[in-house]
C-alpha cells in the first residue's frame, strides 16, 4: 500500500499554550521552535508538537472513557520511578486508577491530557 502522506506533526489543544509546550518541552529536552501567544510548538529535529490555544478547554477526566478523551501521549522512559518523580515535579499529576501495572504509569499534564510512561523496550 502507498501512503497517501506522511505525519508531519501533532497538535494539541491547550488553555494555556506557553505552559502546556514549556511542560513537554522540559519532559522531553526539546526546542521551542515557534511561540506567539496563542500558539507554541516544540521540536527535536524530525518531529515536532504544536499546543493550540482553546477558548473555554475542557480537560477529558481520566479513567471516565465518557468524558471525551482525545488523544494521549506515550514516552519511553528508562526508569519509570526517576520519569515519573521528574514529571510530577514539573507539575503533572499522578491519578489514582493505574491500569498499566510496572509496565506504563498514566499521568495527567498541568492542562489536564493523559500521558503515558513507559518502559523503553529492551533489544
Amino acid at each position: 500500500m502507498t501512503a497517501i502522506g506522511d505525519l508531519a506533526m501533532v497538535n494539541l489543544d491547550s488553555p494555556n499554550p506557553k505552559a502546556h509546550a514549556e511542560f513537554y518541552r522540559r519532559v522531553l529536552d526539546w526546542e521551542v521552535t515557534h511561540s506567539e501567544d496563542e500558539y507554541m510548538m516544540i521540536s527535536n529535529g524530525s518531529t515536532a508538537i504544536g499546543f493550540g490555544l482553546v477558548e473555554a478547554y475542557q480537560p477529558p477526566q481520566w479513567p471516565d472513557t465518557s468524558s471525551g478523551k482525545r488523544y494521549h501521549l506515550d514516552l519511553f522512559v528508562d526508569d519509570l520511578d526517576k520519569a515519573e518523580e521528574s514529571c510530577l515535579a514539573l507539575g503533572a499529576v499522578k491519578p489514582e486508577f493505574q491500569p498499566g501495572g510496572e509496565r506504563w504509569r498514566v499521568l495527567i499534564d498541568p492542562a489536564g491530557q493523559p500521558f503515558c510512561i513507559c518502559r523503553r523496550p529492551q533489544g
